[in-house]
């Protein structure tokens, strides 16, 4: 049975999605014929296609400027999107960034219980 989550991952699989969802999000608000430029082996009809499924997830909008249809991203609809596929995960890296924490609080020059000095100094012999 089919997951909001299997939803997310059939949009983002393609690769054209993912990059018109990264240009909106570096360059920001743009024109279907803006896009298609970055995307000179597909026509314009074919971008437009993609920027509709995007429309559907809810994760780019659409303003009409005179002839020109702009879009832009809308990060807080993909980020509620992905949130609680990540957070299923989050205890994994949480423990990483925990060590990571209390290595920068506790000096963060030790490792393996020599210091960096040592380290170094042995590096160099």
């Amino acid at each position: 049975m089919p997951t909001e989550a299997d939803a997310v991952f059939r949009t983002l699989a393609d690769r054209t999605r993912r990059r018109i969802l990264d240009l909106l999000g570096e360059r920001g608000p743009l024109s279907v014929g803006q896009l298609a430029a970055e995307f000179p082996d597909l026509v314009p009809s074919g971008i437009s296609k993609h920027l509709m499924g995007l429309r559907a997830a809810g994760w780019v909008s659409a303003t009409q400027e005179g002839r020109k249809r702009i879009y832009r991203l809308e990060p807080d609809a993909l980020f509620a999107e992905l949130t609680p596929w990540i957070a299923k995960y989050e205890r994994y890296w949480s423990a990483a960034l925990e060590r990571l924490r209390e290595a920068a609080e506790g000096g963060g020059a030790r490792r393996g219980g020599r210091s960096r000095r040592a380290i170094r100094s042995r590096s160099r012999q």
